[in-house]
């Protein structure tokens, strides 16, 4: 569905990304995985077209994505959730899933109703301002928000970063429902092995900017996890 190769970024002087590799199977969960600072943000951001790419490729279908606005990359099928959630703390719960009605590609203007059913709290506070939601909250809003562009490939940030235990697993459970019953690929940020072992079908290392290793999620072997996860 996806497929990177050769991505290289730079934040001025400074080389980030560095001849990068990446395929994203479609139908998979697809993890990458690293220490804090390597690059796992930023290549998100590149795919999302937040950030400039200095050279690679980024082919999603048929598509040259280094060529797509970053405002029309939703429309394309690409689904963010980003680091921190990033909701509208002075809206809604309602304005702020609204706000992605317009990237849908279908015309939709109603909020599909199976977003309130994977996620009933949203349904409860509907009128409550994104700022007054707690924590895990708020990170099924980011999540419904996105899902309400109607996506083909859902892009999570470390969805898991503090929230409570009992959010996490619902969160699990949304994610592997979105995959396993409504086919969406997922490509997913994450630093919890557990979380990403129970819902990965696949995983890619990436250290220092550069991709060092990938393959099935049973092969992500403890001599990699001390060598690359391990703080």
């Amino acid at each position: 569905m996806l497929n990177i190769s050769g991505l290289n970024q730079f934040y001025g002087e400074s080389h980030t990304l560095w001849q990068l590799d990446l395929g994203i199977p479609e139908g998979q969960v697809t993890c990458v995985m690293g220490r804090n600072g390597v690059g796992k943000t930023t290549l998100l951001q590149c795919i999302m077209g937040l950030l400039p790419v200095k050279s690679g490729q980024m082919r999603y279908g048929d598509r040259d994505l280094t060529r797509v606005a970053a405002e029309a990359r939703a429309r394309l099928g690409l689904g963010y959730v980003p680091q921190g959630r990033q909701i509208f703390p002075l809206l809604t719960v309602e304005e702020n899933l609204q706000i992605g009605l317009p990237a849908r590609s279908d015309g939709l203007r109603k909020v599909p109703d199976f977003i309130y059913e994977m996620f009933p709290v949203l349904k409860e506070m509907l009128g409550r301002r994104g700022g007054d939601l707690s924590g895990g909250q708020q990170q099924q809003l980011a999540i419904g928000r996105a899902l309400v562009t109607d996506p083909k490939l859902l892009i999570l940030d470390e969805p898991t970063e503090g929230i409570q235990p009992n959010i996490v697993a619902e969160i699990g459970n949304v994610v592997r429902q979105l995959n396993r019953e409504m086919g969406l690929t997922v490509l997913l940020v994450e630093q919890k092995l557990p979380f990403a072992r129970k819902l990965a079908d696949r995983f890619c290392l990436i250290d220092r900017g550069r991709a060092v290793a990938a393959g099935n999620m049973p092969e992500l072997s403890e001599d990699l996890i001390q060598q690359y996860l391990t703080v």
